[in-house]
């Protein structure tokens, strides 16, 4: 089946969500720094309200969810449930970045929450474990070439436990250092497939498949449809009616009257089988029949 969207839109999709990734992240670095810090708290408290860089913070989540719904239009159209995913992740990011939490950004079951901390939080996971399952879907559930299936397994290996340490790590242990750094390296690992990703699909490869590669709705010149492949599959030219068939086939012309037939059909061959020949031979018969009744005179 064609790609219904160009290569060159796919490759430009795919340019804008590597961008994205680097300003989201360098965005994103820059609040945590100057909010919670790099190995402590939740991430999410960099963008509390009131705090010094909580603009920037929103500012590098909304960046970062674009680069989410960028890579969904990069990926070819095969990996269409992977770009679902993608979609899924960036709204959920968008909601992360809208309803900012509390101080603290507390969490049950050990403090006690608000509505806006439980939507702020359910988006957070919802878009980091929407990227996570993309990554499995590209890596081992649905076609891809090999490079990207190779990228996408590396990062999941990772990233599935980590996700699994993080959900255990909230019910479990609680905000710390350990669910802090947990969350952070997630995230990392997260940024750095869609980088590595986004940066795959915008160069063309000769091991992508037709159907993945960038530019697959371009006519194929495969064998079996290129101007010249045999008449026998060549569209709207059976073998039975293609111009230069064999004359047995050749539409307009029957075996028995056409040029170039067989030395038994063909004009010029005897009268007993030339074309039309049946009607005269009787004829000619019958004359011979009634010459020889005739008494010489």
């Amino acid at each position: 089946m064609p790609d219904p969207v160009p290569g060159r839109v796919r490759t430009a999709a795919g340019w804008a969500a590597a961008g994205c990734v680097l300003v989201g992240t360098a965005a994103v670095t820059v609040a945590v720094a100057a909010g919670p810090g790099l190995s402590s708290g939740y991430v999410s408290e960099a963008g509390i309200t009131g705090g010094a860089f909580a603009s920037t913070y929103r500012m590098g989540v909304f960046v970062l969810a674009a680069a989410l719904l960028s890579l969904a239009a990069a990926l070819p159209a095969a990996l269409r449930i992977a770009a679902g995913l993608l979609v899924a992740g960036a709204a959920g990011a968008v909601l992360s970045g809208a309803v900012t939490c509390s101080a603290g950004c507390p969490l049950p079951p050990f403090e006690a929450t608000t509505p806006a901390d439980l939507v702020h939080a359910g988006a957070s996971i919802a878009a980091a474990g929407a990227t996570v399952l993309a990554m499995l879907v590209v890596g081992f559930l649905r076609p891809a070439t090999a490079t990207l299936r190779r990228v996408a397994r590396g990062a999941a290996v990772v990233a599935l436990p980590v996700a699994v340490l993080v959900a255990l790590g909230l019910l479990g242990v609680g905000r710390g250092n350990l669910v802090g750094g947990l969350e952070r390296l997630l995230l990392a690992v997260c940024l750095g497939w869609g980088l590595v990703t986004a940066l795959l699909l915008t160069r063309p490869r000769p091991d992508v498949p037709a159907a993945l590669r960038p530019g697959a709705d371009r006519p194929d010149a495969s064998a079996a449809v290129r101007p010249g492949a045999s008449a026998a599959v060549r569209p709207g030219a059976s073998a039975a009616v293609r111009p230069g068939a064999s004359a047995a086939v050749r539409p307009g012309a029957s075996a028995a009257v056409r040029p170039g037939a067989s030395a038994a059909v063909r004009p010029g061959a005897s009268a007993a089988v030339r074309p039309g020949a049946d009607g005269d031979r009787e004829s000619a018969e019958r004359d011979e029949q009634v010459a020889g009744s005739r008494t010489p005179v």
